[in-house]
């Protein structure tokens, strides 16, 4: 197959309706997303069905500026691609039912991708070396996972939360001491005002799951803490607070990714999703794979949070492999990993 491959993807599980043009995988000739943070903020977090009205209202106009942006029309396109799970129903229905109009009317192949093989794929887009097998930390706002990347469309998880996803850990402790929605930024920057070790806040370890994580202990562990000041009127500094959890949070994440790689022999450990932008954790993980000689890899932070690009970068290979998805493909809310 030496014909160039352009998939038009569409990304709408949460709060960003996003659409891409990718070449090859690789190359991302668009990138559009319309965030709906500024909605949402008042609320907390993501009401579903305003969520949902504002795709419907988004999704044709985001999708019109990457074919633009790419300077292509549909007839150059050869696939489309649509995240179909895991996600929120009413806005991945959305995304959805695009795809399959838009595939029944100019007779493309359609292809669904799973949300988070898409980040995954993310950091092809931008190392060019990177190939499989290797170790990868998907880390977002409903999800952490710890994954052997076997192949292209190929994965093993073999750690995963028990509880809340770091990310979700992030936004309840960022409401907590006043920040806000989204939570996870918000924390990045004031944690840089604070000092890490003013607090000390517990590191989950489950001893029968070495891999696995637990992020409710911690976060409740900082609601008791700002509780008991509040109770002794203490002066709370919301900076050592914000920097004390997230150092707890990253020394999890670091340990069990650095040695998970020593354990499975990988050399090559990649991160991805919303929480991977945490300069933080990138810091972190950057010098404790140096320390052991394995190669470290990431995407830029656009690419991290949720984007087209990254669904088209992953339609490629399983287009590449032959799979297609028929015109009744739904949304799968809790879809698995490696579920087809």
């Amino acid at each position: 197959m030496n014909e160039d491959i352009y998939i038009l993807a569409i990304e709408s599980s949460c709060d960003e309706t996003a659409a891409s043009v990718v070449k090859n995988g690789r190359e991302v000739l668009s990138n559009v997303i319309f965030s709906q943070i500024a909605l949402h903020q008042v609320y907390g977090g993501v009401v579903p069905e305003i969520a949902s009205r504002k795709h419907i209202e988004k999704i044709n106009q985001v999708i019109t500026e990457a074919l633009t942006q790419a300077g292509m029309t549909l007839r150059e396109i050869t696939a489309v691609a649509v995240t179909y799970g895991p996600g929120l129903v009413g806005p991945l229905l959305v995304g959805v039912s695009a795809a399959k109009a838009i595939c029944f009317a100019a007779q493309l192949p359609l292809i669904g991708i799973h949300h988070i093989e898409g980040h995954i794929n993310a950091n092809y887009i931008e190392n060019k070396d990177l190939q499989p097998p290797f170790l990868a930390l998907v880390v977002s706002g409903g999800h952490t996972h710890l994954v052997i990347v076997k192949d292209y469309g190929v994965y093993e998880i073999i750690g995963q939360t028990r509880d809340d996803a770091a990310g979700e850990a992030f936004d309840k402790v960022a409401r907590a001491i006043g920040l806000g929605y989204p939570g996870g930024p918000k924390i990045d920057r004031l944690s840089r005002e604070g000092n890490p070790n003013a607090i000390h806040f517990p590191r989950a370890k489950i001893e029968e799951a070495v891999y696995d994580f637990s992020f409710s202990g911690l976060k409740s562990a900082v609601l008791n803490y700002l509780n008991g000041c509040e109770m002794k009127g203490e002066t709370i500094n919301r900076a050592d607070v914000a920097a004390s959890f997230q150092k707890a949070v990253i020394d999890v994440l670091v340990a069990h990714g650095v040695e998970a790689a020593q354990a499975y022999g990988f050399r090559k450990f990649a991160i991805a999703g919303g929480v991977a932008s945490n300069s933080a954790l990138r810091g972190a993980f950057a010098e404790a794979c140096k320390e052991r000689g394995i190669a470290f890899y990431y995407p830029s932070p656009i690419f991290c949070t949720d984007n087209a690009a990254m669904i088209g970068a992953a339609a490629y290979y399983e287009y590449r492999k032959g799979r297609r998805s028929g015109l009744d493909l739904n949304a799968v809310p809790n879809l698995k990993l490696g579920e087809r």
